[in-house]
């Protein structure tokens, strides 16, 4: 595989995790992550391996009403079948108690490619920014 077709298969790693996040699919967001992944969210230690990863994931999925997130493909440097990047989020999303987040974040990542398949090996989400705020109503 040329080094480009591994790029879009490591963007498409990133495209995976959002659309998992914006559809609360737990297959999809899961799909995104190397089977001994290593997810650095908030510490103090990484959870570790992507059951590990999916059921802390659907537990942080209960504050969010809903949440719509954006990503961007920031540097990648591929080395064989590994691969470290950094990847850029805005996260919009309505807590479960009423109240309207938005984030924005950096993801220091790394990448394996198992038998194939690009998946994330380790991640470590780091915010930028964040705001609370109101509604806008129904006028819009």
């Amino acid at each position: 595989m040329g080094n480009w077709e591994d790029r879009v298969a490591i963007n498409d790693v990133l495209c995976r995790y959002c659309d998992g996040v914006n559809q609360r699919d737990a297959d999809i967001w899961a799909a995104s992550w190397d089977p001994e992944g290593e997810w650095f969210l908030f510490g103090p230690d990484t959870i570790k391996g992507r059951d590990a990863i999916v059921a802390a994931w659907l537990e942080a999925m209960q504050m969010f009403t809903h949440v719509t997130m954006f990503g961007s493909q920031g540097s990648v440097s591929i080395d064989g079948d590994t691969a470290t990047g950094r990847s850029y989020t805005n996260e919009i999303g309505l807590l479960a108690d009423g109240r309207n987040v938005r984030f924005q974040g950096v993801y220091e990542d790394r990448y394996r490619k198992r038998d194939g398949i690009w998946g994330f090996s380790y991640r470590r989400f780091q915010i930028i920014d964040s705001e609370h705020y109101e509604k806008l109503g129904d006028a819009f």
